[in-house]
């Protein structure tokens, strides 16, 4: 029996087959192109990081805002977005002019454009990244997060589709256990990849694969699309790039991503002659937790906290204001780093941890992934706390419980390799914020901005604990969880034009390259400029990878 040889060239060669490689193959294809979809890992991960998300999307004047009485607008987005990203330096033009195209879609047609492939969307809105520091800086004026029915799965899920479809009809050949180690050019033009063949590995999604070489390979096109993802989980090159803005770059960490997302495309691209912006650019997470049931090294979780627990250093002291839970996430980080411990820590109640904690990941949130109502009913809006969490809670590493506050703080001790917390430091912190909750007003700004969040009505349904005292009896037990930084995303990377094309130092269009997703900053080098507004990671990748896939669909019929 004779075995078909695949063939080694197409009209386009996709690196990574996370959710900005499948959009921009799915694109490629419907216009006709061949695509050859190159991925190092096996099978099993194919969707990459976007899988383990909660599927959270910034989009503006929805109708799912409306519905809340939510006023939104392009214009107030934008204004939210430029006080957000800070934009200052003079590579700065591309990020910019994607920041600005990517909020017109995002309040346009990026939600008829999901919609009619399938994707739906839970009827509450959350509010991501408050800010707090006046209307024209840092966070979302009103509520933008909309997370997906179906969590990341159910992002990626019409894409999956779309691709395998044109995979059954020659259009799309996908290439699992293909490590790329080069970029090949003919006379200045990118037209191929060239690397290694990995052993087929059976392991399940997120587990690190083996990287045992059993053959070479060298494919061809007219053009290549880098979309391999970031650095965040080579901690090392997280640290080498680490801002001094932020102070030093912290000991300790844990990982948000396996250990494969290691930035090594974005350094092929710029050896062929690909200009980097902004690798200082990157967004990590403050309130980390370590996975109980690891899938890859230092396997890490973020809580999405409601505004009500009192944030203590690892000292004891409250983070200053603004910096509450769900604020600003790199002006806590900057704060954090700059005590010179890499940890902090919430302090709350039974009732706070049942009302306010979700586990961001598609794997920690059950109900919606597996898009069961009756479950979603049952496990939010019941008693206790959410299953994933509760199960957190009893064996994560990093919660105590205890209905004593003494007895509090001396376990909080213990999970640290040295007694920094002072009981009588930690007593004063908890009184005084207790004394703050005998009126309906207060000048402590936590408080005030709890009362206030509770203005918005699905969150004070769902979201957002009635305010009470931490050493109220009947709110109990009390719970302290230590909290990691915990790596995430890149926001610099490969600049790029509005057609996706990878720019030399010159400004120049580097022919025959582009890029998409994380490893092009999400568009430009760097649409989020130094900080997030939340929902617009999986947005990014979406529309850089659309971006990229129409424009080099429109560029090889020319």
């Amino acid at each position: 029996m004779t075995t078909k040889a695949r063939p080694a060239a197409a009209d386009v060669i996709v690196v990574g087959a996370g959710l900005a490689g499948l959009v921009a193959a799915a694109e490629l294809a419907d216009a006709g192109r061949r695509v050859l979809l190159v991925e190092q890992e096996p099978e099993a991960s194919l969707g990459g990081q976007a899988f383990w998300s909660f599927g959270g999307l910034f989009l503006v004047d929805s109708p799912e805002q409306r519905r809340m009485r939510i006023r939104d607008s392009y214009e107030l987005a934008w204004q939210d977005w430029l006080g957000t990203a800070g934009f200052d330096r003079p590579d700065d033009t591309w990020p910019r002019r994607w920041a600005e195209a990517y909020v017109d879609f995002a309040a346009g047609g990026k939600r008829r454009w999901l919609v009619s492939q399938g994707v739906r969307f839970m009827p509450h809105v959350g509010w991501a990244e408050r800010g707090g520091y006046g209307a024209i800086g840092h966070g979302n004026s009103v509520p933008r997060f909309h997370i997906t029915w179906g969590t990341g799965p159910g992002v990626l899920e019409p894409f999956v589709r779309r691709v395998s479809a044109a995979a059954e009809s020659g259009l799309v050949d996908l290439r699992f256990r293909h490590r790329v180690d080069e970029l090949t050019a003919t006379d200045g033009v990118v037209d191929g990849v060239a690397g290694k063949v990995l052993a087929a590995d059976s392991c399940e999604r997120g587990r690190a694969s083996n990287r045992t070489e059993v053959g070479e390979f060298e494919l061809h096109a007219q053009a290549v699309v880098i979309a391999s993802g970031g650095i965040g989980g080579d901690h090392e090159l997280v640290r080498r790039h680490w801002p001094e803005r932020l102070g030093p770059p912290p000991k300790h960490m844990i990982s948000g991503v396996p250990a494969h997302v290691d930035g090594r495309m974005i350094q092929m691209a710029q050896d062929a002659g690909g200009s980097v912006i902004h690798p200082d650019r990157m967004w990590h997470y403050t309130e980390g937790i370590q996975n109980w049931k690891p899938i890859w090294l230092m396997h890490g979780i973020r809580i999405l906290p409601g505004p009500s627990s009192p944030w203590l250093d690892a000292t004891g002291r409250r983070l200053p204001v603004p910096l509450f839970p769900g604020f600003d996430t790199l002006g806590t980080l900057e704060h954090i780093v700059r005590t010179g411990h890499d940890h902090t820590w919430f302090v709350l109640t039974q009732r706070i941890i049942e009302k306010e904690f979700a586990l961001s990941g598609s794997e920690q949130n059950p109900d919606i992934t597996r898009r069961s109502l009756r479950r979603v009913i049952t496990s939010r809006l019941a008693g206790g706390a959410p299953g994933p969490v509760e199960a957190f809670k009893q064996h994560g590493a990093d919660f105590v419980v205890e209905r004593d506050l003494h007895a509090l703080v001396d376990g909080m001790n213990r999970l640290t390799e040295e007694p920094l917390l002072d009981f009588a430091q930690v007593e004063a912190e908890v009184m005084a914020r207790d004394h703050e909750m005998d009126n309906p007003y207060a000048k402590d700004l936590q408080v005030s901005a709890i009362r206030a969040a509770r203005r918005y009505l699905p969150d004070r349904i769902t979201r957002i604990a009635a305010p009470h005292r931490l050493l109220d009896p009947d709110a109990g037990p009390l719970i302290a969880v230590r909290l990691h930084i915990l790596t995430r995303k890149t926001l610099g990377g490969l600049e790029t034009d509005l057609e996706g094309r990878v720019l030399q130092p010159s400004g120049e269009p580097l022919p025959g390259l582009y890029a998409a997703g994380e490893a092009a900053g999400f568009g430009g080098g760097g649409v989020h400029g130094y900080r997030s507004l939340e929902g617009t990671f999986l947005g990014g990748c979406l529309f850089s990878g659309r971006v990229a896939g129409r424009a080099l669909a429109h560029a090889l019929a020319a």
